[in-house]
């Protein structure tokens, strides 16, 4: 299921972005238009959206690409892309008068929920898997929610939350089960098309996990193209883990997409059961794009990398993009004369004990000049 808009929403978009006399905030609500929002509603009060693009010269140099522009969607209220969709979430349960907002998640979709529910005094009720990392866990009870954590993997997780759901007068956030939450996703494509218009990158390259994601972006530069706000539409890397990759098999195979395993580091795409594979796959295929599988030694490896490259922290899933973009050149996906954009889709401090792993510990010292001189000059030979 997708949401259509009028005929000319995109074209009113587009005048509106252009119209000097009202300038408008750039966040993620600068895309009324071709959001599902009731008349009279509003937004959630903490700025989401609008997060920062960064040319990463050197990771670019590093990874064998021409150029590489990373989208740090770390920099929402939560700390994930996943913001978006949840504040389009509190919106939509505020105006149909639910009594509580609810999701199933491996840790982003919760926490942004459960932060932007907390920011208009709405309860919710979130449901996690055993394996959640604990600071997302922290960042929900701090916030307020009410927490399941359920003896289960993601997969029966996610079915429980929805059997609990069916049940009660509340606002389902899960995206698979309510399409308008692909609508908030969708504004991190509109928003990089608009930073990028002017060198739009052969490629985009997101982690993908139930496919939402990726599904949203490509229709948020769509629609930038239907605006007129760039002239073309980027191809498209989903990027899964090589544990979690069901996606991606039935890509490679050409044959149609079934469940499979689901082992990870990297929470937040550790889906074997994708709740949006079909809109996720026609979306990439639409886009003329591909898709990899990374390995979890990979991931790990890409958090220090992104890091020292760029500046940009990101989390296991977040930096599996990265990893991706390194795979997708060694298979010849993408060349070395290509421009890439990597959406970060979530802050390193969402799970430190991943980055922690990947890297080499603090040098311990006695508090001695001589023996820090004694290390460093060490150090230098």
């Amino acid at each position: 299921m997708d949401v259509v808009y009028q005929h000319d929403a995109t074209a009113q978009l587009g005048a509106a972005l252009n119209d000097p006399k009202h300038p408008r905030a750039f966040d993620m609500w600068r895309y009324r238009e071709v959001l599902p929002l009731p008349k009279g509603a509003e937004p959630p009060p903490l700025l989401t959206g609008g997060t920062p693009v960064y040319e990463a010269t050197r990771l670019a140099e590093a990874l064998g690409v021409h150029r590489l522009w990373l989208k740090d969607d770390g920099r929402n209220p939560s700390a994930s892309l996943k913001d978006r969709p949840s504040a389009l979430a509190v919106l939509l349960a505020q105006a149909s008068g639910a009594q509580r907002v609810v999701c199933a998640s491996t840790g982003n979709a919760a926490s942004s929920l459960a932060c932007h529910a907390a920011s208009v005094g709405l309860p919710a009720t979130i449901f996690v898997p055993r394996r959640a990392p604990e600071p997302k866990v922290a960042q929900l009870r701090v916030f307020g929610a009410q927490v399941f954590r359920v003896d289960a993997d993601y997969d029966r997780t996610w079915e429980l939350c929805a059997e609990v759901a069916a049940n009660q007068p509340w606002f389902n956030r899960n995206c698979a089960h309510n399409p308008y939450l692909v609508e908030g996703k969708k504004t991190v494509g509109l928003e990089l098309a608009e930073q990028l218009a002017q060198t739009v990158p052969d490629w985009v390259v997101l982690s993908v996990g139930d496919g939402c994601s990726i599904a949203g972006a490509v229709k948020g530069f769509e629609e930038a193209h239907a605006a007129g706000i760039i002239e073309r539409v980027p191809r498209f890397l989903g990027v899964q883990a090589a544990g979690a990759a069901a996606l991606v098999d039935a890509w490679k195979t050409g044959e149609a997409w079934s469940p499979g395993p689901a082992a990870s580091v990297a929470d937040s795409i550790c889906v074997g059961h994708a709740r949006n594979p079909h809109k996720a796959l026609q979306a990439v295929e639409r886009s003329r794009g591909a898709w990899v599988a990374v390995s979890d030694q990979a991931i790990l490896a890409a958090i220090p990398e992104l890091g020292q490259q760029s500046g940009v922290f990101a989390e296991p899933a977040a930096a599996a993009a990265g990893a991706g973009v390194r795979v997708a050149r060694d298979e010849g996906l993408i060349t070395s004369s290509e421009t890439v954009a990597v959406v970060v889709s979530g802050n390193g401090l969402k799970d430190p004990g991943s980055a922690l792993s990947a890297v080499t510990g603090p040098v311990d010292v006695p508090c001695d000049v001589e023996a820090v001189l004694r290390h460093l000059k060490l150090s230098t030979h």
